[in-house]
């Protein structure tokens, strides 16, 4: 791991930290960065969950804008793309991730955001897609992402105006899962994080893969998925663990191994 993005773990909790001063623009160093302590994230068994951090002041304001202005056509091809698979790995941690966003989440910063399955927004938070104000669109998904998670027609509002959205309209949109205080963001993601440190570790995996590839699927082949991840639970230590629990004391007070 490199300075830019650190791992900090704390009771199965992993926090992805990025801290490239001053507003943590996105440029290819962070990214490899970023993509490292990704893999130990998804192979660490003892971290259950991560949050996504920029810090107190600022989430990520962007990519390095300086990094890419002078870029022809054909550079920018391999540079967009290799910025694409950083955020889809982070997509595909095969665990719970939330998002702790205070000050700015933009452009990039706003794409990386949305690869979590949660975002917790600051009161003060603005998030946005302002690309087009430099005659370019959202390349690091925030045309596919956000229109998923808000529908077209309020994901072309953001795009074609490049606005900035606050943190009271990002929870109206379903941009924010949570807005609060911004000294409680941090704290607050952590304990989002952290209820499903205890969970059942291969299940959560299995319900993030069918939702999120679920999504790419038709109807018959997402269900299939589904039918094909949950039969593949019944060979899991938890599974047994929890129906036998549930048989014996009642729903939610199993204890689960993670195996």
């Amino acid at each position: 791991m490199g300075e830019l993005v650190r791992l900090e773990v704390d009771g199965g909790v992993g926090t992805i930290r990025l801290d490239r001063p001053k507003m943590n623009a996105i440029n290819q160093e962070l990214c490899l960065q970023l993509l490292e302590v990704v893999a130990e994230v998804r192979d660490r068994s003892d971290i259950r969950a991560a949050v996504l951090y920029g810090g107190e002041r600022v989430f990520a304001a962007g990519a390095d804008i300086k990094e890419m202005e002078g870029k022809a056509y054909s550079d920018m091809v391999g540079y967009a793309t290799n910025l694409q698979d950083t955020f889809k790995q982070v997509a595909r941690i095969p665990k719970p991730v939330v998002a702790a966003v205070n000050g700015y989440a933009l452009g990039g910063g706003f794409e990386l955001s949305l690869t979590a399955d949660f975002r917790v927004l600051g009161e003060s938070a603005q998030v946005g897609v302002p690309e087009i104000l430099l005659g370019v669109i959202p390349g690091a998904g925030g045309t596919q992402r956000l229109t998923r998670l808000v529908g077209p027609a309020k994901a072309k509002s953001m795009v074609y105006t490049g606005r900035f959205v606050k943190a009271d309209e990002a929870l109206a949109l379903g941009i924010a899962d949570r807005v609060v205080p911004d000294a409680d963001v941090y704290s607050t993601a952590v304990e989002m994080a952290a209820q499903f440190s205890a969970g059942p570790a291969i299940a959560l995996r299995a319900a993030k893969q069918a939702i999120d590839d679920g999504l790419e699927l038709g109807l018959d082949d997402a269900l299939r998925l589904e039918t094909a991840l949950f039969s593949g639970l019944f060979a899991t230590d938890d599974q047994k663990a929890g129906m036998k629990s549930f048989i014996e004391n009642g729903p939610g007070k199993a204890t689960f191994s993670g195996t």
